[in-house]
């Protein structure tokens, strides 16, 4: 009877840090994962929105270094790959 009432304190304590992970944690470390896959994953000639809110044409990647260019004037500005924030989906009429 004496580790029944001890369990009985650690179950309601148990439960909420099971609810955490499934509802906070366990989501976030998808998202975190399908960005990283994201970023590895751009190549030259794909349209990206840099975290900075700057939208380019990825001209050259290298490792962890990405060329893109912006703007009418087409300048171009080298970027990590870690501050890419989106790939832009564009269709293939244009």
């Amino acid at each position: 009877m004496n580790q029944l009432g001890s369990l009985g304190w650690i179950l309601p304590y148990l439960v909420v840090i099971v609810a955490f992970y499934f509802f906070l944690i366990r989501p976030q470390q998808k998202k975190e994962k399908a960005t990283q896959e994201m970023r590895k994953s751009v190549q030259e000639g794909m349209e990206i929105v840099t975290i900075g809110g700057l939208y380019g044409k990825v001209v050259n990647a290298k490792e962890d270094i990405l060329t893109i260019e912006i703007g009418a004037d087409k300048v171009r500005l080298k970027i990590a790959r870690w501050a890419v924030g989106k790939v832009i989906e564009t269709s293939e009429e244009k």
